[in-house]
Parts: structure tokens; sequence; C-alpha cells
């Protein structure tokens, strides 16, 4: 047990902290996509700007230059329209910063295993999980080539981040680089620059509390009607009074459409985005606002009904309902996805298999346990070697996407969400649970195996099902054999029924004359030595 890593205690995920719903722009007009076009363009615009300002400051970035970069924009949009840029840009200055730190762990993951390995002599095994050795000698001058590949990106990413230097493009790298391999892509180069011009357009507003329907630059009426405030350049296109653009269509959501209907009557803050699928020609709008925090539920009120135990998959969920002593209630259930195509299809996969579960948990009444799991330091070819096919396994499951969307979608059903410690549960259930879980009528598999591992783990019991048996010396002063008999548990002290076996003729369990007493036992002193021993007559056959 020394080489064991401590485990982290569960607990219950928090809620989502913020809402979005969307809805389409259905019926514009030609005038109105131009508009569209035209006040996303020049917004975009300033955006660069004010993204280029922001890098140049680096770490030296203080509220006086934001203020002044604020004002920069003004001029040349509104202070609304200011305010929204730059906190776009601070946004995403911090996920850049934080992506860049997540690299850098990466590299550092990389270079530390290489060196390790190369440490060691060619050939040689591995131990306690950590890999051995390289192949051979061939694999071993590659290696240390690639260290040194690996040390140079290390220090260059170090550096930039004491300078306050990070690197983003505007429209997504990955598209950019289509820009050179347009036949490889299947695009032409005036489909990629409709793509590149619509993810670089900017037209989105943040909510103000107290000012009508929540939102003065972006406006969305009760009845469903869309106003823009224009920039100060583009102000000769308005319909409408005050330098506002009003869109032909009307708008409606379907999703929290109650929810958004009190928060706009309320003037409570919404925040809108525009934007444009080229993919589906289609124009959309999304509305967005935050959620007041809640009070967690205690562990221990979360636990009194039971858990149901779920464990990510490839392709499923494995899931199993789990009593409050830990014992399995019922038939596992399977929840199967497909993760193949395009990001919408897997989407719609994941929440497929996501609403079945929740309808499941819903209706025994329980919460969920999941594994706290993430496989962003599991991802690196330098852990895993050649094993490619189980890299590209784990790669491809989104475990912090459909964890996020789980506690999402189960906060509307009013069902709490359990996150432990992923340690050993696939391990330790395949090892404790799967065989004594499988009969003739039904086979249980190593993923349902850790569902009951990890719904345990929630609800405070150990994994393992019963300790090693003591030495036959050490009966009396080794304790119980099973971990489950604690000292609450009712009749832990009585004595066993006496279970008679297959050849017997005595009577059945807790029925003898004697079921209970101490006496009757073969020991040493038993009154029934000093008796007279007799045959019983045989049964009379018929």
């Amino acid at each position: 047990m020394g080489g064991l890593r401590e485990m982290a205690a569960p607990f219950v995920a928090p809620g989502p902290a913020g809402v979005a719903i969307r809805a389409g722009l259905k019926g514009l007009t030609g005038q109105d996509e131009k508009v569209l076009r035209l006040v996303g363009d020049w917004l975009g615009s300033l955006v660069s700007r004010d993204w280029k300002a922001r890098c140049a400051a680096g770490l030296d970035h203080d509220s006086d230059q934001w203020a002044q970069r604020k004002r920069a924009l003004t001029g040349q949009s509104s202070s609304r329209w200011a305010g929204s840029i730059t906190k776009a840009t601070h946004d995403q200055w911090a996920l850049a910063r934080r992506g860049q730190l997540a690299f850098i762990q990466s590299l550092e993951a990389g270079v530390h295993t290489i060196a390790r390995r190369l440490s060691l002599p060619v050939a040689a095994k591995g131990s306690r999980g950590l890999p051995g050795g390289y192949r051979s000698r061939q694999e071993w001058f590659a290696k240390s080539r690639r260290l040194h590949l690996l040390q140079d990106r290390l220090e260059r990413e170090r550096a930039d981040r004491e300078t306050g230097r990070v690197r983003v493009v505007r429209g997504g790298k990955k598209l950019l680089r289509n820009r050179h391999h347009l036949q490889a892509a299947q695009l032409t180069e005036a489909k990629w620059r409709v793509r590149w011009e619509a993810e670089r357009w900017f037209l989105q507003a943040d909510g103000e509390s107290g000012k009508r329907y929540g939102n003065e630059t972006i406006r969305v009426s009760l009845g469903g009607e869309v106003s823009i405030k224009l920039p100060e350049p583009l102000a000769g296109l308005a319909n409408a009074s005050h330098g506002r653009y009003v869109l032909a269509c009307r708008v409606g959501f379907r999703h929290r459409g109650e929810q958004w209907a009190d928060r706009i009557t309320a003037h409570r803050p919404v925040a809108y985005r525009i934007h444009f699928d080229v993919d589906r020609d289609r124009w959309y709008l999304t509305a967005s606002w935050q959620l007041p925090a809640v009070t967690t539920v205690p562990l221990e009120a979360v636990r009194s009904g039971g858990l149901i135990g779920v464990d990510m998959n490839a392709d499923h969920l494995a899931a199993w309902r789990l009593d409050v002593h830990g014992n399995p209630v019922g038939e596992p259930r399977r929840f199967d996805y497909d993760l193949s195509g395009c990001a919408s299809h897997r989407d719609a996969q994941v929440r497929h298999a996501l609403i079945r579960l929740l309808h499941w948990a819903k209706r025994h009444r329980l919460a969920i346990a999941i594994e706290d799991l993430d496989f962003a330091s599991e991802k690196t070819r330098e852990k895993h070697g050649r094993r490619k096919r189980f890299r590209k396994l784990i790669s491809g499951m989104p475990t912090a996407k459909l964890r996020a969307r789980l506690v999402s979608m189960a906060a509307e059903f009013g069902i709490l969400v359990v996150a432990v410690d992923p340690a050993y549960t696939s391990r330790w259930g395949a090892q404790h649970w799967q065989k004594p879980l499988t009969s003739k009528n039904r086979k249980t598999t190593r993923h349902h195996a850790a569902a009951v591992a990890i719904a345990r783990r929630a609800l405070g019991h150990p994994i393992r099902r019963r300790t090693a048996p003591p030495p036959h010396d050490q009966r009396d002063r080794a304790g119980h054999r099973t971990v489950q008999a604690t000292s609450v548990a009712p009749g832990r002290e009585e004595t066993r029924p006496r279970i008679p076996g297959p050849w017997t003729r005595s009577a059945g369990a807790e029925r003898g004359a004697k079921a209970g007493d101490q006496g009757a036992h073969n020991r040493s002193g038993h009154p029934a030595e000093h008796e007279s021993w007799h045959q019983d007559s045989l049964p009379l056959s018929h």
C-alpha cells in the first residue's frame, strides 16, 4: 500500500455559473445582412487594434491603461461597445495565459519522462507503473534529439511567460493554416475567405442591470424585436431613432424562454452575441446571463438514499445503482454515444446519452457519482510511447466537456452530482466486483464494475468487498473478516446460523433444537462429551 497515492475526498460538484440559449434569426432581409456584416467587420477591426495594444502592454498593464484603451475605442464606436471590446480582450488574454501555462506543464512532463528513460539502460524494464528504457539504440538516439527539441521549446515558452508575451490568432490557428492547404481542407479561396471574415467579426454586448430589457447595445424586446446600437461611423444606416437599427425578423427562445422573459421584464442584465454560421448560411442570436450562487447540499444528505455510479468511456456511459450500504441494486445500464463526425454531431450524441441517464436518475430520485477525471496531462506521447491507439482513444474522450454538461443538465432536473477521485477505480472495480456480479443471465463488464467502485467511493465505503482472511493462528485477534460489519451493525456479535451441508440429515438453519447454543459446538469440555452416544434410527424408505 505504500506505493498508492493519496486520494482526494469526494465532494458535491457546484452547479453551473451561467446560462446560454440560442435562437435563429429567420427572415432577415438583404439590408439586414448587409448591416450586420458591416457592423461586425468594423467592430472586429477595433478588436484587433485593442488586442495589439493589450499585447504590447504585457504584464505592465493596469487599470489606467485599460481606461485609456476604452477611451480610444469610444470615439470610433460608443462607450458600451468599447466596454464590451475591452472586456472580450481581457478574457482572451486570460485564456491565452492559462493555455500557455498548460503548454509549459505539458512540455515539462515530456522532458522529465524522456530524461528519465534516457538515463536507464536500453531495453530495461519499467517498475511501479513507470516506463523503462527505450527498446533499441536507434529509438534512444531519436528520443535524445527530441529531448533537445522540447527543451528549446520549453525555454522559449518560459521566456514568453516571464515577459508576458502571448500568441493569439483571431479567427483560429487551424483556419489560418488551412489557407495554405485549401485542397486538403476541401475549401476554395473564396469559401475560406468567407469563413475567415465571419470568425473575425465582433457582434456581442454585455448586459446592464437596470437598463431597458437588460441591454442597451443589443436590445431584444419581449415580443422578439431585435435592435442594435450602431457605431458612430455607421450611424447613417440607422432605421430607428437614437442611431439604432431594427431587424426585420422576430426571435423567440424555445429553451428557457420563460426565464429569459422574466429577466428582461425585470430589466436584469442579459448579454447577447450575434454570429453567422457559414456551413448553414444562417444567423444566430445567443443570450446568456449569470446564475446566483447556490448553497451546496452537504455530502451526507446526498448519500442518504444511495447513489448512481457512472463510468465515462470512449463510446458509452456505464451506470449502476447502489443503495446507501454500497450494494448494487437492480440491473446495470449502458448509455451509448458516437463521437465520430463533426463537433455538432458529437455534442448531440453526448446530450442524448446524458438525458437518458438523467431521466433514469430522476425516476429513482438519486444523485449521480462521477470521476473527477481529466486526461489533459495524460495525452502526451512521451507517457504512452508507441501506444498510438490508446493515445487516440483518450484524446477523443471529452471528459471535461462531458462532466461540465452533465452538471449543467443535472441542475435543470434538480439532480446533484458527486465528484470522486478517479484513482484505481477501474482496476479495483474489476478486481473486487466484476466476477461476483457476473451470473448466468448477466455478464458484468469491467466498466460496470468501475461504476460500482465509483459509487462506493462517493458513499464513503471502501471499494474492496472483503479484507484478506486472517492467519489461522490469529482468528481471534484479527477481528472480523468483512469490512462492512461496523461496530453499529445490528446482529454483529450474535451467533452465526448453522447452515447444513447438502448430504446431512440435520434440521435447517435456526431450526434445530440446539440452534444458537454455544454448548452444542464440538469443543473441549462440552457437556455432550459426558453423555452416552447412540445412533439415530434410519429413516424408513417408501
